[in-house]
């Protein structure tokens, strides 16, 4: 990165300190825009959307001051360790890829004691994964073991396998899994770890689903054993034709499972069978880049159906005109541009 697309701390306002939390989306954004400036350097117009997005939000400085400060912390580091992550994380894009840059700044923030990019949750986490996807993408891959798994849309996973157990990381999203019981399993356990515990295959496909607050896991073929991360929760085994959500304290009762409707996902559509309408807005959500809602006075208006997750304004204008409702464009400042459905009578 050029001088001109750097800002020092000393050229912005010191009223967020370096010490305080930085935003999580702030992050996202700030790391994202680390990795644009090195591959576009020399673009001007890159450059103006930098600033502008800099100056837009003072949340927006505080992430980018953090970023600065570790690249200084790297600068000045004399060990060959931390020369060595300095020259992978700053070195130019052609000589390594965004995953890969995305790692080594983790590691360099980690070792500059910047406690922001490196919580459970932080943001790097998906940059970094071993396999991911972007909005709207889907994602299939075959594992060492033969087993294979698909990615829904915004998904992020870490093979972790081993002599003792095949492990996979659920760092973000939502994925589709069918293990293999050949040699290459060699008995292996076969494990999905997510932030609120993990859910053991019992000769299986089954899809995990990873939210703030809560791990959904669908059963299709075999079995899988629940196990919440509280170590006073009870186990749960859930059979095929079965699904259940789970936190780290305990996990709910089993209800029955929709491989038509859990799995259509894979297939580029989103299944609703007399869905609410926000409830809709809110899944379908995951495959825009652009924020979906709908007024209050119909959030409760029910939809059904089968609508492409890959062509989002395709699927607002066919619900829109089945509920006899209006697509409105939102404009926001320096973001992008939300879709709202309306009553078609209203102003």
């Amino acid at each position: 990165m050029s001088a001109s697309a750097r800002l020092s701390a000393s050229e912005l306002p010191h009223d967020a300190p370096n010490s305080a939390p930085v935003a999580p989306q702030a992050a996202r954004e700030a790391v994202q825009w680390l990795l644009d400036l090195r591959d576009k350097d020399d673009s001007p117009a890159v450059l103006a959307d930098w600033q502008r997005w800099l100056t837009a939000d003072p949340a927006h400085q505080q992430a980018w001051l953090r970023i600065e400060s570790v690249n200084q912390q790297l600068r000045a580091a004399s060990s060959p360790l931390a020369a060595a992550v300095a020259r992978a994380g700053l070195q130019d894009p052609p000589k390594m890829g965004r995953r890969r840059a995305a790692q080594a700044l983790a590691i360099a923030l980690v070792g500059g004691g910047a406690a922001w990019l490196v919580e459970r949750h932080a943001p790097w986490r998906e940059m970094a994964a071993d396999l991911r996807t972007g909005v709207g993408e889907r994602r299939a891959t075959t594992l060492a073991d033969g087993s294979t798994v698909v990615l829904n849309t915004a998904s992020a996973i870490n093979v972790r396998f081993g002599a003792a157990e095949r492990r996979l990381q659920l760092v973000a999203g939502e994925v589709l899994i069918t293990t293999a019981h050949g040699a290459a399993a060699s008995g292996r356990a076969f494990v999905v770890e997510t932030r609120h515990g993990q859910a053991q295959a019992l000769g299986t496909r089954f899809s995990v689903r990873q939210d703030e607050h809560a791990t959904r896991v669908a059963v299709f073929d075999g079995a899988v054993q629940i196990r919440p991360s509280d170590a006073n929760a009870s186990s749960v085994l859930l059979r095929a034709g079965q699904q259940t959500r789970f936190n780290a304290a305990g996990a709910r009762t089993a209800s029955p499972a929709d491989a038509l409707t859990d799995t259509a996902w894979t297939h580029g559509s989103l299944v609703a069978l007399s869905m609410r309408l926000d409830d809709f807005l809110e899944e379908l959500g995951r495959y825009s880049d652009r924020p979906l809602s709908c007024d209050p006075a119909v959030a409760a208006l029910r939809i059904s159906g089968s609508y492409p997750t890959g062509n989002v304004d395709a699927a607002l204008r066919s619900v829109a005109q089945a509920l006899s409702l209006r697509v409105e464009v939102v404009d926001r400042l320096w973001r992008p541009q939300a879709m709202r459905l309306t009553s078609a009578g209203r102003a």
